[in-house]
């Protein structure tokens, strides 16, 4: 039998028989029961449909199909103009229409939308107890008829104390919505995929499009090229007919010239008596004769060749040809690529991330030539999102690099895409610190072999060995590039706690002593070399050494200059002046012999000491930033308190003192 579900679901506490089930009970209305109750005509018992049977809503709130008040209106005598409800015998009349008029009874058009609408279901029933309807019990997965088992089901679940059973019909209904909910997700699902695919295709014809252009215009300049040669080919066989032809008919008018000559002197000779006239006469045809002779060879010839094998131009052109241009596609699956961040990234510091693509087969890529798409922006969707500039570097192996600088610390958001399509990390999330972790540590606080008490500069030489000039221990500490202790060197220079610069010489090491004010320059096993001083030192701080020029730079706080000696210590010229500078924390020279002089600053000098740029350090709040050591291939964090932090890299590096 039909039913139209309409609510209800209750739970019951109630146990079945024999077992502790709780059974779900649920209200079903009968179909033809609603029907004969609310969509059928009192007075006809037709149901009502939306031609003849049309319900109509009378004044009294009764409904009446239109047939029967139609009828009901003709039959009445007594009354014209009126008639009573066949229900509640209320007097209604008719208005100017006719009962046609009468207003269409909203209700029951909506309910008969509804049933049209509803689908019609029929209950599971027992096939032996046929009044008996199927129940399902969801723990156990199982259909059942409570006659049958007598209150229990089979397969019952061991352990299991409570059963959730609802009619059979209701499991049907739910696994039904279920499955078509199921299958518009899949639908929904497949229409995407559908217009992604469309999508591409549109995108193939536009790139299809594009690509046939480009190799239109590539050959339409290639037969312009091609027709621009055999026009000179032409001009040239042109030109060389035209200078044969000039000559042939230059030589052509002075035999016609000859020969009208001759005409001239022959006309009157049978008339001539004069012996000596005709002898005159003789032996200047004779002349001409011998003239004539000469003229008789074309001075020029119709040879005009134009010759394509005397080289090996064809060959070529053809080999070229062959290899001219080329059709290149890509199997990537952008949905399959995956982006990595190679290091933690570092505010203002370049960071790289690491673009893997992968086949539609799923195996990565060995070649490169994919077009990437780089959007960098803060992950912050109220900040300004602003692009960050990004650098693409194809690897050819199927790996790419994007190099960017973050500018503050903060959190990114990199949106990588290929063909236009999104990778598979997209977007890639990360964030941007300030701190600079080192690479490795070396040394603590105190006196033993292996530690610092105030190191204060630092150089390397051309081997990696770095020099620590230990100021508190009055030493220079030697370390390999490994940061593995070698020895100590000790030197005068170092005596009295004060020596504060270091720099690599031709022959060694040269140190400063800023409480002496002397420069020494030492082999690197502390043998002193040579030692001078300047009358002029007042506070020499740090020291460096342009080996291009064997020039020695001593920064002086005092004077507030860089004093330049050459390597004999004899003065040369100074950079700077009083003002200039603020507080001389380094000096050093650059690749190009440039002069490097920090204070809040780095101000860059050219080898003669003339100014030529200033890079500012951004500082935070309102400490003041001083640059405290500058090497233009590795840098030493160097701190008073704490022990030495080892960083590479080509940059400058800032020290915030409070």
């Amino acid at each position: 039998m039909e039913a139209l579900r309409l609510a209800i679901q209750a739970r019951l506490g109630e146990r079945m028989v024999s077992m502790s089930s709780m059974l779900v009970e649920t209200v079903s209305i009968n179909y033809e029961d609603f029907n004969e109750s609310f969509l059928t005509c009192g007075t006809c018992l037709c149901v009502y449909d939306g031609s003849e049977h049309t319900p109509k809503l009378l004044p009294c709130s009764h409904t009446v199909c239109l047939h029967c008040l139609t009828r009901i209106a003709a039959s009445q005598t007594r009354e014209s103009g009126a008639f009573r409800c066949p229900i509640c015998r209320e007097l209604i009349t008719i208005p100017r229409g006719g009962v046609s008029a009468l207003p269409p009874s909203f209700l029951v058009n909506q309910l008969l939308d509804l049933m049209s609408r509803q689908r019609r279901e029929v209950i599971p029933k027992c096939s032996i107890h046929i009044n008996q309807e199927l129940l399902f019990c969801e723990t156990c997965d199982t259909v059942f008829c409570t006659v049958c088992t007598g209150g229990n089901h089979a397969g019952t679940s061991p352990g299991c104390t409570e059963h959730t059973i609802i009619p059979f019909s209701i499991a049907i209904k739910r696994m039904s919505e279920i499955l078509l909910y199921k299958a518009n997700e899949c639908i929904s699902k497949l229409t995407q995929a559908q217009e992604s695919v469309g999508t591409e295709l549109r995108r193939l014809e536009t790139a299809m499009e594009r690509c046939l252009n480009v190799v239109d215009t590539e050959f339409a300049e290639l037969i312009a090229k091609i027709e621009r040669k055999r026009d000179e080919l032409h001009s040239a066989v042109t030109a060389a007919a035209r200078d044969k032809k000039r000559v042939l008919e230059e030589q052509h008018a002075l035999i016609e010239t000859e020969k009208n000559k001759v005409e001239r002197e022959c006309e009157g000779l049978q008339y001539q008596v004069e012996v000596r006239n005709i002898t005159q006469r003789i032996g200047s045809l004779t002349d001409q004769l011998d003239a004539a002779v000469a003229l008789s060879e074309p001075r020029e010839n119709a040879f005009i060749t134009a010759e394509f094998n005397h080289n090996s131009a064809i060959e070529d052109l053809e080999k070229s040809l062959q290899i001219l241009g080329r059709v290149r596609s890509s199997t990537t699956l952008p949905g399959l690529c995956r982006a990595t961040l190679k290091d933690v990234a570092i505010a203002k510091l370049e960071t790289t991330v690491i673009v893997e693509t992968v086949d539609y087969h799923g195996h990565p890529k060995s070649i490169g030539g994919d077009p990437i798409g780089v959007e960098l922006t803060l992950a912050d969707a109220q900040s300004n999102n602003q692009l960050i500039e990004t650098q693409v570097e194809d690897l050819d192996n199927g790996t790419y690099e994007i190099r960017f600088r973050p500018p503050n610390s903060a959190r990114y958001a990199l949106r990588l895409s290929v063909f236009e399509r999104p990778i598979k990390d997209y977007p890639l999330f990360f964030n941007v610190t300030k701190h600079n972790e080192p690479v490795k540590v070396y040394g603590q606080r105190g006196h033993a072999i292996d530690e610092f008490h105030q190191p204060v500069a630092v150089t390397v030489d051309d081997n990696c060995t770095i020099y620590i000039v230990d100021t508190g221990n009055s030493r220079i500490k030697v370390l390999d590039c490994n940061l593995e202790f070698q020895r100590h060197i000790i030197n005068e220079g170092l005596e009295g706690q004060s020596c504060t610069g270091i720099a690599v010489s031709e022959i060694g090491l040269v140190i400063v002593n800023w409480r002496t004010r002397t420069v020494t320059e030492m082999n690197t096993l502390g043998d002193t070399i040579r030692t001078f001083s300047h009358n002029a030192f007042q506070e020499p701080i740090d020291v460096a050494v342009d080996r291009s020029y064997g020039h020695v730079l001593v920064a002086d706080n005092g004077q507030s200059c860089v004093f330049v000696f050459d390597s004999d210590g004899k003065i040369l010229f100074q950079v700077g002046k009083k003002s200039m500078f603020k507080l001389i924390s380094s000096v050093t020279v650059g690749p190009a012999g440039e002069i490097l002089v920090a204070d809040s600053r780095i101000q860059v000098f050219s080898a003669k000491g003339d100014f030529s740029e200033e890079i500012c350090v951004e500082g935070k709040g309102l400490k003041i930033i001083y640059i405290w050591g500058i090497v233009c291939q590795l840098i030493l964090l160097m701190n008073f308190a704490s022990p030495i932090s080892l960083k590479l890299g080509h940059f400058f590096l800032p020290i915030e003192i409070g």
